[in-house]
């Protein structure tokens, strides 16, 4: 399957996936109007959910469905079948929702898909604290609404439980290891920034959207949902370098953000790559500049990563990553189709969002 075909498939089945969306909104504010009691945070529920869940790619969403397809054969993939996948797409954007608002006050974020962050918003500020548990709290009350007769629904449950905790997991290593106000360059070393990684990114981007869908499909064995979570946080390690590589070196018009990893001291790819090549009044220039608000402090380090060759580093780990993917997705992917793997490898290759 080429990237193009797969671009197809994501962009076909983008606009029914959004349609989607009123009724996830309907659902979860709906049951609640025979309480007047609590009109006004319900108001407050559906502002959060309109205002956090709308405007990204919707690729982890999409993934659940077009895994799905990719699993069922057509005519035993009923109307009803597609709007749970629909539903549980919709579950894991809302989760990421809750991720995202939360880590745009940990780390004084200003924007976040081309808008303001939702705390920095006129009368929000540290009352997004509870916005995020009502996010997180939506997931599992849509989950209980589509798919509590599913023979599946506990496997759902435990999925989602189990990664939210990988992923608070991930957060809080890349706190620790990123303390606002100190700088400690030694702790950022390539086998700390894999685990952050590992554990932030890759299993709620990656392996919880088709590991849901397999659920779905009926797929519940141990080998075939381990050899997909190898392939699958290989894709997360890639996507997330990328990332680094796009806060700094990417065109906030395209990213919908202004990248912060420079300020907010992170352990970012581009630092411990810088690190690993750095002479060592390279890396003083580091230690003085790194983790700092100020803007020429930022620029410095910009420069710094720059006189490295950094940006072609990053070109070079790209082309062999992705090929280190292709001969990872031939290896481990059978018994389940190739192109599920492959589709999502092509479709974040050389992206520049």
């Amino acid at each position: 399957m080429n990237g193009d075909h797969q671009l197809d498939v994501f962009d076909r089945e983008r606009q029914k996936f959004m349609e989607h969306f009123p009724q996830i909104v309907k659902v979860l504010t709906k049951d609640d109007v025979k309480y007047p009691d609590i009109e006004d945070a319900i108001a407050r529920l559906q502002e959060v959910l309109e205002y956090n869940a709308m405007g990204g790619k919707c690729q982890r969403g999409l993934t659940v469905l077009i895994t799905l397809q990719a699993l069922v054969e057509p005519k035993k993939l009923d109307a009803d079948s597609v709007q749970r996948a629909l539903s549980v797409g919709w579950c894991v954007e809302l989760l990421q929702a809750f991720f995202l608002v939360a880590d745009d006050m940990m780390d004084s974020s200003l924007t976040r898909r081309g808008k303001t962050c939702w705390y920095q918003k006129p009368g929000i500020g540290l009352d997004a604290i509870n916005d995020t548990l009502l996010l997180e709290a939506s997931v599992y009350r849509l989950l209980k609404f589509y798919c509590r007769e599913q023979p599946y629904y506990l496997n759902l449950i435990e999925l989602f439980l189990q990664t939210a905790y990988q992923t608070e997991i991930g957060q809080t290593l890349d706190l620790i290891t990123a303390p606002q106000g100190n700088v400690d360059l030694g702790r950022f070393t390539e086998k700390r920034y894999k685990s952050i990684v590992k554990y932030k990114t890759a299993f709620y981007t990656f392996y919880l959207p088709v590991a849901a869908a397999m659920y779905m499909a009926g797929i519940d064995g141990e080998k075939e949902h381990s050899s997909a979570k190898k392939i699958l946080l290989e894709i997360g390690e890639f996507f997330q370098i990328q990332d680094d590589y796009l806060d700094l070196f990417g065109d906030p018009n395209m990213t919908g953000k202004i990248g912060t990893d420079i300020q907010d001291n992170k352990c970012s790819w581009l630092v411990v790559q810088c690190l690993l090549r750095a002479s060592p009044e390279q890396r003083q220039i580091l230690q003085e500049n790194y983790g700092q608000k100020e803007a020429e402090k930022v620029a410095r380090v910009k420069t710094l990563y720059e006189d490295l060759d950094l940006p072609a580093v990053f070109a070079q780990y790209e082309e062999e990553s992705y090929s280190r993917l292709v001969a990872l997705i031939e290896q481990y992917a059978p018994p389940l189709p190739p192109a599920i793997f492959l589709g999502l490898a092509q479709k974040i290759y050389k992206r520049k969002k």
